[in-house]
């Protein structure tokens, strides 16, 4: 039994004629008896009473009569379905964002997806950077920001943003005056630094150990204005991206040049040769349009 069987058989019960069922079909009538009657042999049972170009249902028939009904009903919606995904009127994508991530740069450019795209539903999930790049990694997200680099042989990289670290210290501290600070000259300081869920944190610390020594960590955390807040109390220093710096109360705060420049550029990624749904494409393409100008 095939689909266009199922269909044919359909559309005679409802005409309740095989001819008027040929005409709307646009089949001839011994091909479509044919057709019916292949039906009926792979049954084992006779399925329309054939008299008086009437063709009425017999008990199978009706039952045949009401699945074709479901079946083709089940089938017209798939393609229904399938179009509007088409054209995007419906569709959902699983993202991880680390924290930091999408309270600076999210908020504005999903309000303006959503008005482009109102029926896609976007589940985020907020995690450190590290963990963002091992869950899709795993499957568990079909995308996230991570912060760059990435193994490029598992995943496909699609660069959103292009920033660089810089030294957040108190007014009173020596280096507040200068307009650049060499890494090295950071060690013994006190540090306000990120938690090791953060990919900054490995980032950084492998920074430092290049320059010949371990960080001196005085607090961690994962909130950024904590962080900052930390600075302002003349507690330690810390290092964040310009465009967060340049959100912090810079008051009681100095942002200086880091020396050699740190880049902090985020990306949003995919695993490679891992089917990404139309809803998803449009995202990358939308994020990575509206986040590069």
């Amino acid at each position: 039994m095939d689909f266009r069987q199922l269909k044919y058989f359909y559309e005679v019960a409802k005409q309740n004629s095989i001819t008027k069922a040929s005409q709307t079909l646009h089949i001839s009538q011994p091909a479509l008896s044919k057709m019916i009657k292949g039906l009926e042999e792979e049954l084992g049972m006779p399925l329309i009473l054939r008299s008086n170009k009437v063709s009425e249902l017999t008990d199978a028939g009706q039952v045949v009569y009401e699945y074709a009904q479901r079946i083709i009903s089940q089938v017209n919606e798939m393609h229904t379905t399938l179009n509007d995904m088409t054209h995007l009127a419906r569709g959902e994508i699983n993202i991880g964002v680390p924290p930091i991530v999408g309270s600076l740069y999210f908020p504005k450019v999903m309000a303006n997806f959503h008005r482009l795209y109102p029926n896609i539903k976007i589940n985020i999930t907020e995690y450190g950077a590290a963990r963002v790049v091992k869950s899709v990694e795993e499957g568990e997200f079909e995308m996230g920001v991570a912060v760059l680099p990435v193994n490029e042989e598992v995943f496909s990289i699609h660069p959103i943003v292009y920033d660089e670290l810089k030294l957040l210290v108190h007014p009173e501290h020596r280096f507040a005056e200068r307009d650049t600070v060499h890494l090295k000259e950071l060690n013994g300081e006190d540090f306000i630094f990120y938690s090791e869920e953060f990919a900054l944190y490995e980032i950084m610390r492998k920074k430092f150990i290049q320059q010949g020594f371990e960080p001196k960590i005085l607090f961690k955390s994962s909130q950024w204005d904590f962080m900052s807040e930390m600075v302002a109390a003349n507690l330690g220093i810390s290092i964040l991206p310009d465009s967060i710096c340049r959100r912090t109360d810079q008051k009681n705060i100095k942002i200086i040049k880091l020396v050699p420049v740190s880049p902090w550029n985020l990306a949003l990624i995919t695993k490679k040769e891992k089917y990404i749904s139309i809803a998803g494409r449009t995202f990358i393409d939308f994020m990575v349009a509206s986040m590069t100008l």
